[in-house]
Order: C-alpha cells, then sequence, then structure tokens
C-alpha cells in the first residue's frame, strides 16, 4: 500500500516581542484559513509564551488560545532562550547585546529540539516560517532537510535597503554623512532616502558599543543566510503590491511574496493583556471622525516632559481623546500618576487597548503614531489618517510612507532634545483633522487605501492569491 503522505506543517517561529508575535501569529491563522488540511505550530520563547499563557497548565509546555476555533490544528511550543526571565530592560548598554548571544545559540538548539520532536511524534514540520531577528532558523531548517521562508514583517522598501546595503552599497552610507540626516542615499530601484530616514541600525548601530550593535549583525546574518539559499530564498512580506509596487520591485533576487496586510482574523485581545473595555463605550458616545487615538507602542519609553507636552497639546486641540500610557509608563512616573490622570479633560487614558478595535470604530478621525509597522498597516486599513511620530528601526522609512508615497498623514517634528512640543501636536493633529485642503486629501487617500488593501486581502486578491501560491508550494514539497 502506498503510504500516504504527511500534511502540510508549518513551524512560524518568531523574535519575543509583542510587535514580532503579533504578526506571526496573524500569519499562522491566515495559513491554517488557507489549507484546512494543514498543522501549524507556533513557537517563540519561553518567558513570552509565559505571557500569553498565565494560567495555562499544561505540563508539556504546550498551549492552546481559549477560543480554540482551529479544531487542534494549532499548537504552541515554547523554545528556550538561555534566560529565566527573558530579556530585561537594563540601564547596562550592554544588556540586550549580551540577551541576543544567549537567544541565538540557545534558541537553535531549542527549536532543533522541536522539529525533532515533532517529528517523532508523527508531525513532521514540512515548513519552517521565521521572523526577521532568527537567522539561525533557515540553518536548523537546512540541517534537518526543511524548506523554510522569511516573513518579513516590516515594509518591503526596509528589506530593500537592508539587500542593498549588505550587497555592496554600505559605501552611500558613510561615517562622515551619519552626522548629516540630509545627505542623500542612492539604492538601486528605490528613490533617492535621506540618511535620517534610513533604518536606525544602519545608522546608529553599526559600532559594537551600540546597545542595539547585535540586530545591526542580526540583520547581516539574514541577509547572507537568504543569499545560502537553493535555488532561491522565500521571502513573504507583511504588505501588499499595491502599496509598495517599487519597493517589491527592488529586490529581484529571492522571491518575494507580498501577503498582507496580515490583520487580525477574530479577537486577539487575550494575547499578553485582557482589558476591560470601558474605553469602547467611550468611543460609542462621539461622533464620527472627531476622536484623536494616541499610541506609541509596546516599547517605546516616554519621559515626563513628554507626557507632559503631549496631553498638553491633546488639550489644546480641543479635540477628545484616547491616549495609551503603558503600565510601565506609569510606573516609572508613579509620583506624578494621579496628577496625571487629574490633567485630562477631554480625553482618557488606557494602559492598554485593543488596536484594531479602536482604529475600526467610525468615532477616531486620526492617530498619533510611532510608526511601528502594525500600527501604520492597522491604520492604512482602517482609513485612519495619520500624525507620525518616529523614533527608531523601521519607524522613518514607515513614516516617509504615510506622507510621501501615500499622502494619508504628517510627520511631526521634535526639538532639538527629541521632545515632540504641545504645539506641534495640536499643529499636526489640525493638518490631518481640520477643515483645510490638506486635511480632506488625507482623508480622501485614506479611503482610497483602505479600500484598495481590503481588495488585496480579499477572495481572489493579490495578496490572498500570494499566499495560497506559498501553501501550494509548500504542499508540493511535502
Amino acid at each position: 500500500m502506498e503510504e500516504m503522505s504527511p500534511r502540510p506543517h508549518f513551524l512560524v517561529l518568531t523574535f519575543p516581542f509583542q510587535g514580532h508575535i503579533a504578526p506571526a501569529l496573524r500569519l499562522a491563522r491566515r495559513l491554517l484559513a488557507a489549507a484546512p488540511d494543514a498543522l501549524v505550530t507556533f513557537s517563540t520563547t519561553e518567558a513570552a509564551h509565559a505571557r500569553m499563557f498565565p494560567a495555562t497548565p499544561e505540563a508539556d509546555g504546550a498551549g492552546v488560545l481559549p477560543d480554540g476555533d482551529e479544531d487542534g490544528r494549532l499548537e504552541f511550543l515554547p523554545f528556550p532562550d538561555g534566560t529565566e526571565a527573558g530579556y530585561v530592560r537594563s540601564a547596562d548598554p550592554g544588556a540586550f547585546n549580551a540577551y541576543m548571544a544567549s537567544f541565538h545559540a540557545a534558541g537553535a538548539r531549542g527549536v532543533a529540539g522541536i522539529v525533532d520532536a515533532l517529528a517523532a511524534r508523527g508531525r513532521p514540520v514540512t515548513r519552517v516560517v521565521y521572523t526577521l531577528l532568527l537567522p539561525w532558523a533557515a540553518g536548523v531548517a537546512r540541517d534537518r532537510g526543511v524548506p523554510s521562508a522569511l516573513y518579513w514583517i516590516q515594509p518591503a522598501a526596509v528589506f530593500a535597503i537592508y539587500h542593498h546595503y549588505f550587497h555592496g552599497h554600505a559605501a552611500g552610507v558613510v561615517a562622515e554623512h551619519r552626522r548629516d540626516p540630509s545627505f542623500v542615499v542612492e539604492l538601486p530601484g528605490l528613490a533617492p532616502q535621506a540618511i535620517g530616514d534610513l533604518p536606525s541600525f544602519l545608522t546608529d548601530s553599526t559600532d559594537p558599543s551600540d546597545i542595539f550593535h547585535s540586530i545591526f549583525n542580526t540583520i547581516r546574518d539574514l541577509i547572507e543566510t537568504l543569499d545560502k539559499e537553493s535555488p532561491r530564498a522565500t521571502v513573504l512580506v507583511n504588505t501588499c503590491q499595491e502599496l509598495e509596487p517599487g519597493s517589491l520591485a527592488a529586490v529581484g533576487a529571492h522571491d518575494v511574496l507580498p501577503v498582507g496586510p496580515v490583520l487580525p482574523s477574530g479577537d486577539e485581545s487575550g494575547i499578553f493583556k485582557q482589558d476591560g473595555a470601558e474605553y469602547m463605550e467611550w468611543l460609542d458616545a462621539k461622533p464620527a471622525n472627531s476622536v484623536v487615538y494616541v499610541s506609541f507602542g509596546s516599547l517605546a519609553s516616554m519621559a515626563r516632559e513628554q507626557l507632559d507636552e503631549l496631553l498638553l497639546g491633546l488639550e489644546v486641540s480641543g479635540r477628545p481623546y484616547l491616549c495609551v500610557i503603558r503600565k510601565d509608563v506609569m510606573t516609572a512616573l508613579a509620583e506624578a500618576e494621579a496628577e496625571v490622570r487629574g490633567r485630562l479633560r477631554s480625553g482618557v487614558a488606557v494602559e492598554w487597548c485593543d488596536q484594531v478595535r479602536v482604529l475600526s470604530h467610525a468615532a477616531v478621525g486620526c492617530f498619533v503614531t510611532h510608526c511601528g509597522w502594525n500600527s501604520v498597516l492597522e491604520s492604512v486599513a482602517s482609513g485612519v489618517p495619520m500624525v507620525c511620530v518616529p523614533r527608531m528601526s523601521d519607524q522613518r522609512m514607515n513614516a516617509q510612507l504615510v506622507v510621501r508615497e501615500w499622502r494619508v498623514g504628517v510627520r511631526a517634528q521634535v526639538d532639538s532634545g527629541g521632545v515632540l512640543r504641545a504645539a506641534e501636536v495640536g499643529r499636526c493633529v489640525d493638518e490631518v483633522m481640520g477643515d483645510s485642503e490638506a486635511a480632506a486629501e488625507a482623508r480622501r487617500m485614506a479611503g482610497k487605501w483602505k479600500r484598495m488593501v481590503a481588495e488585496a486581502t480579499g477572495k481572489g486578491g493579490s495578496s490572498e492569491r500570494n499566499l495560497m501560491a506559498f501553501v501550494d508550494s509548500a504542499r508540493s514539497t511535502v
């Protein structure tokens, strides 16, 4: 009797930060929806896994999300990172680089063990999918004869910049120009870019003493890893053809498949944080397009001066606002928490919210954002104009896409100390929510891109076709 082929089984691996876990888990669910016979094992570090499943008592470390809508096809297995608590913020500038060294070594060993254990259980992995800070995952897969694919969770433009930088164009970003943010760099297939808008890991982290030097090295290793794939590396990108046609064409060396925006397929409020939804009731009582939503992501810190200026600017704008001030930020400003909350007249502050639900609410008319790629995509998909306040990593390039390419927002200017002043908050909010022709254009373009993204991710759309092509290719290798 002919032996039955195993089911397609995707092992999805991701770095333990929330901004990586969310898009990776969304892709995992999309793969399950695209291939009803497929299995997915989702894996991040033990510490992050424990935060996702704080009350999960399984002795073997496996987990299932509360809704259980995957009928056992989605399994969660953590891998070690060589620490007990994961990365803990530290004043030591070498702490993060030390963590990354541990993460790479222990992670590779742990994932190899997971692949072997799944095969022993009769659930062999047939395709490894990994996010951008795990170049070693491709090596683990290659050693076991399993094809792999990179899931790039930043824009295609940033991937193209990294690709060309590490393929002979680093000389265009030389040391003497790094102190001149206006110096223009030209890379193949891309629009000219000022150095100040390139990913910060190329401009700030090449020095071994930099706190994030390990990320520079990891991205270099990732680009080299892709070059080793034969015949060509597969790169899934969390964007769509319509949003970034030029950037996608600028990397012809690999099979680059835009499969996004990969948005939530269901309620994600159980990941990391569960909270009441009083803020949704507050939004329900507000007029359409009247509320300013403010969030600077899951990692950014905020000094007291910046918080004071932000809240003052929001109050002076005269518009209702919903502002996310994370618990760790408020803890750092513990002596001021009561005072801060007491100053809220026109708005409300929350420690966390379901951002996709908020952005989808009719009352929200503007998003003041750090321009993390997840936030940008969620805003574009919801048709909400943005005020961009980028800080690091890919955020400056993301802001360029929002302002120059898609014309759905404005970039706020910080002062020489990096503080976004109250007057600038008010100016920018008015520029996208006011009665001017520019504000009307931003809203019109936001509506246009919302429709385009919906088409790309809908049945028969460009991203949906690319995802199905990837699933089919994975099935053909089983």
